[in-house]
């Protein structure tokens, strides 16, 4: 009889793990469970403030691509686990299975005081085309950009996006003119914000900043937003507009459930992205916890990369044998700018970055075509 393998989640992660599956195992039974059918290319939501991308490019229905490969759909949203992990619960009723891999992304920690007054980018689509709108209508002032991470979690963050809207924003007004009665600032707990992304990336993206005149509010802690105001223990600015992105956690729902947390709230998994002390329940993406160095990223790339441990790791158990997979921690990413791109590259023997070269924003464009035409 076959065996059924489910997967949480339509991301980056749940859909490379259900092609390394299918690819690897044409027998085994798969259900992908979420909300929706579709997939968001998070990664070029930047592109929607100038209009080089629209809403409609960025969803993909995943039905050709879930019919091709003969995976089920389960839609509805997780709320818990039962059975060791052999029955998801979800609002639309339990699906039992024999292997499980949790891949649902993370959640943004919303703790900080007038959180409400910022606008969050990465939560989708309807957040960036709010600041889309809201730039145009803009006048004059100050839109400032920050992140910050999980105190408890040093990989639990996502800035590379920020500086893509900061420094695409920069273009975006010096083309339409309006540069010199808007100003950017970038704002950041951290005294070296981006030094994950390798200390030569660091002085490319800092020397982009004060190139563009880019006013940096750096080293103090965030103590909240007001309308029209960013504060911190350093002093506050003004702010017509705040972008930010907060640190990453745990989604709600586990904390219906007894999975081994880490002190940041996300799944501890081991090196081959297994949750720790749990039998074919593993972990891929934002969700989870792994073992590696402090500058892991919380990317595409990543995902992907622990997406297809996971999945031959799956297999290997639900055949009887050790998982024996691991994963390679690399940061692979163009920090783009709308007329240029700095390709950044980093692995545990070392990294490099580029500088910002017109040829690497076409890259990035190119490499959305490839990557979709996979669920297109």
């Amino acid at each position: 009889m076959s065996k059924k393998a489910s997967i949480i989640g339509s991301g980056f992660a749940a859909l490379s793990a259900a092609r390394r599956l299918r690819r690897l195992d044409a027998g085994v039974r798969i259900s992908l469970i979420a909300p929706c059918r579709e997939l968001i290319y998070l990664p070029s939501l930047i592109w929607l403030p100038s209009g080089k991308r629209k809403p409609e490019d960025l969803v993909v229905p995943l039905d050709k691509f879930l019919r091709a490969h003969d995976i089920d759909f389960v839609a509805g949203e997780a709320t818990g686990l039962a059975d060791g992990g052999r029955t998801v619960l979800t609002a639309a009723g339990p699906t039992e299975n024999d292997g499980l891999i949790i891949a649902c992304g993370g959640r943004f920690i919303k703790k900080l005081p007038g959180i409400e007054h910022a606008i969050l980018p990465c939560e989708g689509i309807a957040p960036v085309e709010r600041l889309r709108e809201r730039v145009a209508a803009l006048q004059g002032g100050t839109v400032a950009l920050g992140f910050a991470g999980n105190p408890n979690e040093p990989t639990a963050m996502r800035g590379g996006p920020i500086f893509e809207f900061l420094l695409g924003l920069d273009t975006q007004l010096r083309r339409e003119g309006r540069r010199q009665q808007i100003k950017l600032a970038f704002f950041n707990p951290m005294p070296n914000p981006g030094h994950r992304l390798g200390e030569q990336a660091l002085k490319r993206l800092m020397g982009e900043m004060q190139r563009r005149d880019i006013a940096t509010h750096l080293g103090h802690k965030l103590l909240g937003f007001e309308p029209g105001k960013v504060k911190t223990e350093g002093g506050e600015f003004a702010a017509d507009i705040i972008v930010f992105m907060p640190g990453l956690t745990g989604n709600a729902w586990f904390d219906t459930t007894d999975l081994p947390r880490s002190p940041g709230g996300l799944i501890k998994a081991d090196a081959h992205c297994r949750v720790e002390g749990r039998e074919c329940v593993y972990v891929a993406g934002d969700a989870g916890s792994f073992p590696g160095p402090d500058w892991m990223p919380k990317q595409a790339h990543m995902a992907d990369i622990q997406a297809a441990a996971a999945a031959e790791n799956l297999l290997s158990e639900l055949a009887g044998r050790a998982p024996d997979k691991t994963f390679k921690a690399e940061l692979m990413c163009i920090v783009d700018s709308l007329d240029a791109g700095m390709l950044v590259r980093r692995t545990e023997s070392g990294g490099w970055a580029w500088p910002p070269l017109k040829l690497m924003h076409g890259a990035k464009d190119r490499f959305e075509s490839w990557y979709l035409r996979r669920y297109r």
